[in-house]
């Protein structure tokens, strides 16, 4: 898939400050479905900072393949802080990598709800000195628009942890 020009120049920049520190990236993706692993794995040479990647669409996924406990997903819904957390810190479990960004949200254009509408996204990076989180509520826009830019969200946070 060909990104446009915004998201490879940030891809690039994360690539970049992560050689520079030495460390390594996982992804943990629901609602994008893989883009920001496929954004980073665009670039070549790309596999010195990339370990791999995580697609935990389903709750059965975000469980076997990232282990976010049941119980989270139960009293908070795969669309919260608690389970974008727990999804960052199982990847960067699972594929030992320094640091993971997990992505988890409502991209439309069903599947909303009043407390949970389309566009909400969780966003979480895990790292060595802990965990952080952030929210963005983008509203209706189109389903590509909603993946766009939260592709771009996961890469900057990335960013944001590589440079400290």
């Amino acid at each position: 898939m060909p990104f446009d020009s915004e998201t490879m120049q940030r891809a690039t920049a994360v690539l970049d400050a992560f050689r520079a520190r030495g460390a390594t990236v996982a992804t943990v993706e629901s609602c994008t479905g893989g883009l920001v692993g496929g954004a980073l794995t665009a670039i070549a040479g790309s596999s010195d900072v990339v370990l791999g990647g995580l697609i935990t669409y389903s709750n059965e996924a975000k469980m076997a393949l990232a282990a976010v406990p049941e119980a989270l997903l139960a009293a908070h819904g795969a669309v919260s802080e608690p389970v974008a957390r727990a999804m960052a810190e199982g990847g960067r479990s699972a594929l030992a990598a320094g640091f993971a960004v997990s992505v988890t949200g409502v991209a439309g254009p069903g599947g909303g709800s009043a407390a949970k509408p389309v566009g909400l996204v969780h966003f979480a990076c895990a790292g060595p000195a802990g965990t952080f989180h952030r929210e963005m509520r983008f509203g209706p826009l189109s389903r590509d628009e909603i993946r766009r830019l939260s592709v771009l969200t996961a890469l900057a946070m990335l960013l944001e942890a590589a440079e400290g």
